[in-house]
């Protein structure tokens, strides 16, 4: 079992409220990684009891964008503006464990890569994102 950082785990769900909802946990978070761990339950499936695309690409860019953000500058927020997933296994049990790491650290973009892995270490998802850098208004 993975331990959680129940601190970190709040600060996701104050800032991404659907991470509270979709039950997703903080295991660790750096400025170099964040891995978040999201659980297999039956009314987040699909046809056939596998995970629904859907959680695992809202888990992978919640991953990323908390990655992201510890890159930002003082007063900036940041939003996704391109994402891309490609599916590789499903997942029909346990937990899966979501791994951001930073690409392109950037004044004006973030590029962050994140791997979804099941139980066994398997690859599920690889998804790239790029997030923008939002200054705050003068």
């Amino acid at each position: 079992m993975h331990p959680i950082d129940p601190a970190a785990t709040e600060l996701l769900h104050r800032l991404m409220p659907l991470t509270r909802l979709l039950g997703l946990d903080v295991e660790r978070s750096t400025p170099d990684e964040v891995v978040v761990i999201g659980s297999w339950s039956p009314d987040r499936c699909t046809t056939g009891g596998a995970l629904h695309g859907g959680f695992l690409m809202a888990l992978a860019d919640a991953t990323g964008a908390a990655c992201a953000a510890q890159h930002l500058p003082a007063g900036a927020i940041t939003t996704t503006i391109q994402s891309a997933t490609s599916f590789f296994r499903p997942v029909v049990e346990g937990r899966v464990r979501a791994t951001a790491t930073p690409v392109h650290t950037g004044r004006r973009t973030i590029v962050v890569q994140t791997d979804v892995r099941r139980d066994d270490g398997t690859l599920v998802t690889r998804t790239t994102q790029t997030q923008a850098v939002i200054e705050p208004l003068p």
